[in-house]
């Protein structure tokens, strides 16, 4: 749980960037005190050769050869030094500080040296310990001439061989101290980091989580207090602001939900008093149309009070339109659901559409998709959805224009629907009436209900399909109708069965 949170995460990686950024420095320091130590020993090494070299030039100068031996004895004895010697330049010891050395041959690595031209190296002693050799050629002069003959020559080899135990002891303990110095400094460094992201982000984020978690629950008077003008305290700000609109949307929301209901409330009340009225006023509309009727046989043709009478018919039926609108959508009927052709019930619907007078300046383009399944529909419902469209359509279409019908199928949600287009070369919804083109009673045109489009909807999806309209001013109008496919039925002896 610890490697998931966000402390844990800041915490690993701090204690991996400063690992690697000061064990790197460590390392640097720990290399530099060796090449110190290295050089240390080195200098003192040579020091000492240099006092012995004096010494025994002195000494063979007088021609004392016992003192030279006893010279290297004497430097020989210092624990730090591994053996003091003089060797033939063909490697046989003729002097030692260690007396058994003497006639034996000397070290290879102290004799590669002196071969290859070299003062100083370092070497694995018989001890398992890292030994500096250090050669010097003794060279006869002048003054040696009674002893080693005329003439400037090799005539043997200074060797010294130091030992590095103590050093490599006091390197050792030198890297003990920088590396729990490393250590010590890496455990403060996270320690430090990780109460500091304990202090100044995890816990505020805790606060923020906690809030947020009561504002979840609906509680929108959670507020947060900022200790520090920080990025944290600039979240909790924002957090502050972001629940106070909150809060105020949902007052906003709750009062637009209370009008809302008391105009569905008055919407109900009014569409089933409108239902009451309605089916009051069909049969003495029925009874008049038909009384005016009968009167209008007493006319002549050429009696201008036929005309009257017309007039008075034509408004009739126009109030029984709207009384059978007015029905229908205060209690619409229930579907009676059934296999549809829909290429073969918009061919019909188009038949009848086609007696309108005002479809006669209107060209019809029909597109329909070959081999469309059947859908799961109300025949009657569904007829008369599309009847209301088209004819909306074409009284959109005044002037005259093209009528475009076009059917396809296609995939929605994973199912299969079929989809019907109807649409109009007319001049286009304004956009602020195309938000309110399904809202009952509500109408462009001088005659209508405005509750055709409404009815329509209602209709469409109690079939379980949908009713979308598309438009744009001066480019026409385009309305989407889709109705799933049904189940498809299945031929037994010349029978179909669903």
């Amino acid at each position: 749980m610890f490697f998931k949170s966000l402390v844990g995460r800041i915490v690993i990686l701090s204690l991996l960037l400063f690992t690697v950024a000061i064990g790197a420095v460590t390392l640097l320091h720990i290399q530099r005190e060796h090449e110190h130590i290295t050089k240390t020993g080195q200098r003192t090494a040579e020091v000492i050769l240099s006092v012995v070299e004096r010494a025994i030039f002195s000494s063979m100068r007088t021609g004392n050869t016992r003192d030279v031996q006893a010279i290297l004895e004497m430097v020989g004895s210092d624990p730090r030094l591994d053996g003091v010697r003089i060797f033939h330049p063909n490697g046989r010891i003729l002097k030692s500080s260690d007396p058994h050395e003497i006639g034996h041959r000397v070290n290879p690595h102290d004799l590669s040296l002196f071969l290859q031209g070299q003062q100083h190296g370092i070497f694995r002693g018989v001890r398992g310990n890292d030994v500096l050799g250090i050669v010097r050629p003794i060279i006869s002069d002048g003054s040696c001439t009674e002893c080693h003959g005329p003439g400037r020559r090799v005539v043997g080899v200074l060797n010294l061989d130091l030992s590095f135990e103590d050093l490599d002891q006091q390197l050792l303990a030198s890297t003990q101290f920088f590396g729990g110095s490393m250590l010590v400094m890496i455990l403060l460094l996270t320690g430090g980091v990780s109460l500091i992201f304990q202090r100044f982000v995890r816990r505020p984020l805790q606060g923020i989580a906690s809030k947020m978690a009561q504002v979840e629950s609906g509680d929108l008077s959670a507020r947060l207090q900022p200790l520090h003008r920080d990025e944290v305290g600039n979240l909790m700000l924002s957090f502050n602001s972001m629940v106070g609109r909150l809060r105020e949307a949902q007052a906003e929301i709750q009062a637009c939900h209370y009008q809302q209901m008391e105009r569905a409330d008055r919407l109900a009340s009014v569409g089933e008093m409108s239902a009451g009225i309605a089916h009051e006023i069909k049969n003495p509309l029925a009874a008049i149309s038909g009384a005016i009727s009968v009167l209008a046989l007493d006319f002549t043709e050429d009696d201008p009070r036929r005309e009257v009478v017309s007039k008075i018919l034509e408004q009739i039926d126009r109030l029984d339109k709207a009384a059978r609108d007015l029905l229908y959508f205060g209690k619409p009927g229930k579907p009676s659901f059934d296999f549809v052709d829909t290429n073969e019930l918009l061919k019909q619907t188009l038949f009848f559409v086609g007696q309108h007078p005002e479809a006669r300046n209107v060209h019809q383009t029909k597109e329909f998709t070959r081999d469309l399944p059947v859908i799961w529909a109300d025949e009657k419902q569904l007829q008369q959805v599309f009847f209301n469209v088209i004819i909306n359509a074409i009284q959109a279409m005044k002037e005259g224009g093209t009528l475009l019908i076009q059917t396809d199928l296609v995939e929605n949600e994973g199912r299969e629907k079929v989809r019907i287009l109807v649409g109009d070369t007319g001049p286009g919804i304004d956009p602020e009436d195309l938000q309110k083109i399904f809202t009952p009673f509500y109408t462009t045109k001088t005659k209508g209900t405005g509750l055709g489009l409404a009815i329509c909807r209602q209709l469409i999806e109690q079939q379980g399909g949908t009713v979308e309209i598309f438009s744009r001013k001066g480019e026409g109008t385009r309305v989407v109708i889709t109705v799933p496919v049904g189940p498809q039925p299945v031929e037994r002896n010349g029978v179909d069965c669903a």
